[in-house]
């Protein structure tokens, strides 16, 4: 499957107990380059049989893997990660063709999804339980403490089951390394259910996890849509769920899995607030407010969409901007680094000209209009600036998931952080500055998960949980970092007593 084996007529196939499945359904949605428009491959839809078949194999696998030394799953995610390697520009190229990206955007996805799989196979460090020996024995047990035989108590990491993942269009090999590797290195098996836009790049991930030799049955990938994915959420043998996508569809997968009896975590929509300091570096708040705005062409839930500007920054940051963001090209797989590419399909071209519409109706000032666009294909809108937004405006408060800037006037750094707080949502809030005062009180004020201080896009690494707050998430455990590795295990402990 190297390289572009792509063609109109093929379907893209399942993937179960270590082999590829060809779909049966007539239901199919096209997957499709959105820079040029050619259908790339045919997407099943409604084979609710073929999922079933994945949890069965998942569940059938679970057992020997579970019993598997972590250091020998480990063994296998290592190898994967040499494989990525190896695969890192068939990978992106894909990624360029399958969604759009640019070029370095869809590098950035793939090194991503290695930095993911390199955490994983820590595990055998993550896993580690805690001891506690020779407790002294409560007064409930009277004779143990008459005889002086303490008691050693432990707790262990141990796996939960058959997990399963729903993952997004917009970082086609990241998001489901979020998730897979640390739960087989866990010792659980897993479903995994991609965006029907991109399920060519999950399909190439998943093959190679078998070709680094993952046992038969303890990845599968499943296409599908809606009856997919509600009988994944409700299949007797599912014990986890982890899901990436927009507030409405996470508000349903974690209702209906948690009532369903499932650990569920949902990263969700959001609308992200950047304040711009009279006092902030210029260059640094420019190329911040530019990356943040419009790379991966807005389509990302660490979009910085909202620009406050307090007191008078407007006299500098509004001028620079507007002349940033033209010199942006706006072309079908950039490698410049200077680029940005078509938002994913004609629904989202729509939704985003409607969002331009509207903010002009609702009274804002739209310093460059995306809609102008000289193009070839039909799938691009380019960077679109507001200035003066109404602050209860839907530009100002709801997830557009484009390449549109709203820009917010405010006289004081506390009218700045009200803003942060009128938003429903709470995945990230930056502040560019070089006032520590302003910094500290914004960090503890902001009610973000993620912080970003003179950084665009404070994405945490691996190591750290991908910590959305408000609608933004949905559970208790995060994705990646410290809280992946409690979410996919549970705590078992172990009191004994030896003669």
């Amino acid at each position: 499957m190297e390289g572009k084996l792509y063609n109109m007529t093929r379907r893209i196939e399942h993937f179960i107990d270590g082999k590829m499945i060809s779909p049966k359904s007539g239901t199919t949605c096209d997957d499709v380059n959105p820079a040029t428009g050619e259908v790339l491959a045919l997407v099943s839809m409604d084979e609710v049989s073929v999922a079933d078949l994945a949890v069965q194999s998942a569940s059938n696998a679970f057992r020997g893997w579970s019993e598997t030394p972590v250091g020998d799953r480990c063994q296998v995610l290592f190898r994967y990660k040499e494989l990525l390697e190896q695969h890192f520009d068939e990978l992106t190229q894909m990624i360029v063709d399958e969604h759009g990206k640019t070029t370095p955007e869809a590098r950035g996805d793939v090194r991503r999804g290695i930095d993911c799989v390199e955490y994983a196979c820590g595990a055998p460090s993550l896993m580690m339980g805690r001891t506690l020996p020779r407790i002294a024995v409560s007064t409930s047990f009277s004779r143990e403490r008459e005889e002086g035989i303490p008691l050693d108590s432990s707790l262990e990491r141990v796996p939960i089951g058959v997990c399963v993942g729903i993952t997004p269009f917009n970082f086609p090999i990241m998001v489901p390394l979020w998730m897979w590797p640390m739960a087989v290195a866990c010792g659980n098996t897993f479903v995994l259910k991609p965006s029907e836009k991109v399920s060519l790049c999950a399909l190439r991930e998943v093959e190679l996890a078998s070709e680094a030799g993952l046992p038969p049955g303890v990845l599968n990938m499943v296409t599908g849509g809606p009856d997919v994915v509600n009988h994944l959420l409700t299949h007797d043998e599912v014990k986890a769920v982890s899901f990436v996508g927009s507030t409405a569809v996470a508000k349903h997968i974690y209702k209906t899995a948690s009532i369903a009896g499932k650990r569920v975590q949902c990263m969700a929509g959001a609308k992200n607030t950047m304040i711009i300091m009279p006092d902030a570096n210029q260059d640094a708040a420019i190329d911040g407010v530019i990356s943040s705005s419009l790379g991966n062409t807005g389509q990302r839930c660490l979009a910085g969409s909202v620009a406050v500007l307090v007191g008078d920054s407007p006299e500098w940051f509004i001028p620079r901007v507007v002349e940033a963001a033209k010199k942006i090209k706006v072309s079908a797989g950039d490698e410049s680094g200077c680029g940005m590419g078509p938002l994913i399909d004609d629904a989202s071209v729509q939704r985003v000209t409607k969002a331009i519409e509207v903010g002009v109706e609702a009274g804002a000032e739209l310093l460059l209009d995306g809609r102008e666009a000289k193009l070839l294909g039909a799938g691009f809108v380019g960077p679109t600036i507001f200035d003066n937004v109404p602050h209860d405006s839907a530009l100002a408060m709801e997830e557009i998931f484009g390449p549109v800037l709203s820009i917010l006037r405010v006289d004081t750094l506390d009218e700045a952080i009200a803003v942060t707080h009128r938003s429903p949502y709470g995945n990230m809030a930056v502040m560019f500055t070089d006032s520590g005062y302003a910094a500290n009180k914004f960090k503890d004020t902001a009610g973000a998960g993620m912080i970003g201080i003179n950084v665009g896009v404070p994405a945490p690494m691996a190591v750290f949980p991908f910590c959305g707050w408000k609608d933004s998430f949905f559970g208790t455990l995060h994705s990646n970092g410290e809280d992946s590795v409690r979410f996919y295990t549970e705590g078992r402990i172990l009191v004994s007593r030896w003669f």
